[in-house]
């Protein structure tokens, strides 16, 4: 089966409070699937909280008790993928949300293991559950303070379908020429691009991706108003009313050649939805397959240190 309906939910987290979240999470996951959807894709840290604006009390040298208060409340935002040897409760409630719509999910998160926080992306198969997850190999900036290093072994295709793979890039880890090239490398035909960036710059990254790959591009950002941040949350004065805009969303679909099939939307909560057909991306490789007759090996090598 090549063919099959997408969604990408642009929505914000809810207070970073888990079973808030849990709600709209179900709420956009029921309206992805209503429109047909198959395959759903949540934003970067949609369960757990994207801190924008914070600085957890950190300077060069220093580091305040507030800080540490403030990182502490963030951990407690976030989730466990198991807890002993067993599933977490909050992945067990997520895999009951995809088997009732029967909708595969992809769903940024906010990962707790030990001490340390660390941003990835979960793989929720409607039947199977849990199948897959992946932390982020690289933070952007300040966000080194608070999340951990991923590992490229887990940067991984991983099977929707007999006929159809996928693969999750992470924000800026997008700008990595050489982990584009990794996943590519691994015949995904459906790239995932969960996001916190709204810029104007964001768009043709993704459709130059798109083409780079020859390959559909899903991304999903939140939108995110003052409401949706934790009560006390600190933030620019100009940031003043309850429907202040932090994150004005993006969100997007993209077909193989660059087409926009959907969005890109701003400016409001929504689920976008595109009926796609992956033999697009074999007919865009008849002129460039960028891990084959276009890929130089003879000239280039890239080394994966798994």
């Amino acid at each position: 089966m090549t063919k099959l309906t997408v969604a990408v939910c642009q929505c914000a987290c809810q207070q970073f409070n888990f079973e808030k979240t849990l709600v709209h999470l179900q709420n956009f996951s029921k309206e992805a699937s209503s429109k047909g959807a198959q395959l759903a894709l949540f934003p970067e840290a949609f369960i757990g909280g994207y801190p924008r604006y914070s600085q957890f009390g950190a300077a060069i040298g220093h580091r305040s008790d507030a800080g540490r208060k403030e990182f502490l409340d963030y951990y407690r935002a976030a989730i466990s993928l198991t807890d002993g040897t067993e599933k977490s409760n909050e992945i067990q409630q997520i895999e009951h949300i995809a088997r009732d719509e029967n909708l595969f999910l992809v769903i940024g998160i906010i990962e707790r293991a030990g001490g340390t926080l660390y941003c990835g992306v979960i793989y929720i198969h409607p039947e199977r559950g849990l199948i897959h997850s992946r932390r982020k190999l690289m933070p952007t900036g300040s966000e080194r303070l608070i999340w951990g290093f991923g590992d490229v072994k887990d940067v991984k295709a991983v099977p929707l379908n007999r006929d159809i793979s996928i693969a999750a890039a992470i924000c800026w880890e997008n700008y990595m020429p050489l982990l584009r090239y990794h996943m590519f490398s691994q015949n995904i035909q459906i790239y995932l691009a969960p996001t916190a960036d709204g810029r104007d710059t964001w768009l043709p990254s993704m459709q130059h991706i798109a083409i780079e790959g020859r390959t559909y591009v899903l991304s999903a950002n939140q939108f995110v108003q003052v409401k949706d941040m934790p009560d006390g949350y600190i933030l620019p004065k100009e940031l003043s009313t309850p429907n202040s805009i932090l994150t004005n969303g993006g969100s997007v679909i993209i077909d193989p050649f660059g087409k926009i099939l959907a969005g890109p939307l701003f400016g409001e909560e929504g689920v976008l939805v595109a009926e796609i057909d992956t033999d697009e991306c074999i007919k865009g490789k008849m002129d460039f397959d960028v891990c084959g007759h276009y890929a130089r090996q003879d000239a280039f090598t890239l080394i994966v240190k798994e």
